[in-house]
């Protein structure tokens, strides 16, 4: 338990960023999942016009730090990677 005034205050400060942190994660998986499920239903259009909208969530997400930016960058390369070939 927190003794002070100010660690009282950091206790509520950290529940609300952990919540913050929990959707913005589970946003940037849901990304993921959707990218994936598209291009295994051999969607390649679809998949192509999800793209950018794609990048952007990921990118939002690794501006943040709660995923570092060269596993984003990574991701987004794989993944497109897979949308171009064939």
């Amino acid at each position: 338990m927190p003794n002070t005034k100010s660690a009282v205050r950091r206790v509520r400060r950290v529940i609300k960023q952990t919540k913050v942190n929990r959707i913005r994660k589970s946003k940037f998986k849901n990304a993921i999942k959707h990218m994936e499920s598209l291009i295994k239903s051999k969607e390649k259009e679809k998949a192509k016009k999800y793209f950018p909208k794609f990048q952007s969530i990921l990118m939002q997400v690794a501006k943040t730090g709660i995923i570092n930016k060269k596993t984003v960058s990574r991701k987004i390369s794989r993944l497109s990677k897979k949308i171009n070939s064939k």
